[in-house]
């Protein structure tokens, strides 16, 4: 079934560089355009971004943080965080990329469209409240959450970090509170270092944190078994008003960062199992917001991909889809992941 899926792009995301041979260059999202430029499917549209105000990034950031990087504005290089480096338009592409996550999420709230993607950088899900951390200046997908809580009537929101690396950021930021489920599956122990089992949530938001750390190998079959398993159980009993999704692409079997397996036909699994969520729990609302991937073709065919599950008009043929779906070989980090995820949720 066709739906109407917004994709929120501009050039100014090309204008922030954090330098000759960093890994999380202008080039991933010129990848992702010019692949989406050749896509003839008329599946998507393209709104305008409109920048994040000061008071959406106040939602989740301190102003010491937020003025600590609109002093980079200008600046032919900064420093924030060993990782995290500053262009002159880095603060403006900053800003802009918070707000695209905004502005999809309004669409999506006002049905005018089913769903949207924030095709953006730098990416958010590792930035704190506080501070700049592994190549994320504003927590993009944070901020979003909190403008559907305060601005969009949204009271449970459900987010996936499917990134290779844990979001510490999105994590903390919701670590209390029961008005957001963090879910993150991630390559462990590894860069930021957080995400083990044991971190749950504190106070009324114990339980509303759910990793599922893994050791690295694991492909499709094993990341559609954690889909079915326990995300969708999982969100069917929270019952969210909006899914939203940290979408990195690095845990691609030919990615320099990690020592995943994932396929294009598995991130396309993933994006079905969440569209399809999304139709049955909250009026199809989904929320894509891009995050890590370095290796350039596949992260433009992981994106193209989801982008094309999202629209109706995906590529993953029925016959891949229930291969992937019927996998039942071992896989021990997700049984430790269910076991602790059942101490608070019946499914």
């Amino acid at each position: 079934m066709p739906r109407k899926t917004a994709v929120l792009k501009d050039p100014l995301f090309l204008e922030h560089d954090p330098g000759y041979d960093h890994v999380e260059s202008p080039e991933r999202l010129t990848a992702i355009y010019q692949a989406l430029a050749r896509d003839e499917s008329d599946a998507f549209f393209y709104p305008e971004c409109e920048p994040a105000a000061y008071a959406d990034l106040a939602l989740n950031h301190s102003s010491d943080h937020i003025e600590r990087v609109a002093e980079t504005a200008g600046k032919q290089f900064d420093v924030l965080d060993p990782d995290t480096h500053t262009s002159p338009r880095s603060y403006e592409a900053a800003v802009l990329a918070a707000g695209a996550v905004i502005t999809g999420l309004k669409l999506v709230a006002a049905g005018q469209a089913d769903n949207a993607a924030a095709l953006v950088r730098p990416p958010g899900h590792h930035a704190e409240a506080d501070y700049a951390k592994g190549f994320c200046l504003f927590n993009n997908i944070a901020i979003g959450a909190r403008y559907g809580l305060k601005h969009l009537g949204m009271e449970r929101i459900f987010i996936l970090d499917w990134d290779l690396h844990h979001g510490n950021g999105t994590q903390h930021a919701f670590y209390d509170t029961d008005q957001v489920l963090y879910c993150s599956t991630h390559q462990y122990p590894y860069y930021p270092g957080t995400g083990s089992l044991k971190e749950t949530g504190v106070g009324k938001g114990e339980g509303y944190t759910l990793n599922v750390p893994l050791p690295g190998g694991q492909g499709d079959q094993d990341f559609a078994r954690i889909m079915d398993e326990l995300v969708a159980p999982v969100a069917r009993c929270y019952k969210p008003d909006c899914i939203m999704v940290s979408a990195g692409y690095d845990t691609h079997v030919s990615d320099p960062l990690g020592s995943m397996a994932v396929t294009t036909a598995g991130f396309a699994y993933m994006a079905r199992v969440l569209v399809d969520l999304a139709a049955e729990l909250c009026h199809g609302r989904l929320m894509l917001v891009l995050e890590g991937g370095y290796h350039l073709q596949g992260l433009a065919d992981g994106v193209l991909a989801s982008l094309h599950e999202m629209s109706g008009k995906g590529g993953l043929e029925p016959a891949a889809l229930a291969a992937l779906a019927q996998t039942k070989r071992p896989l021990p980090p997700l049984d430790a992941a269910l076991a602790a995820a059942k101490k608070y949720w019946t499914f």
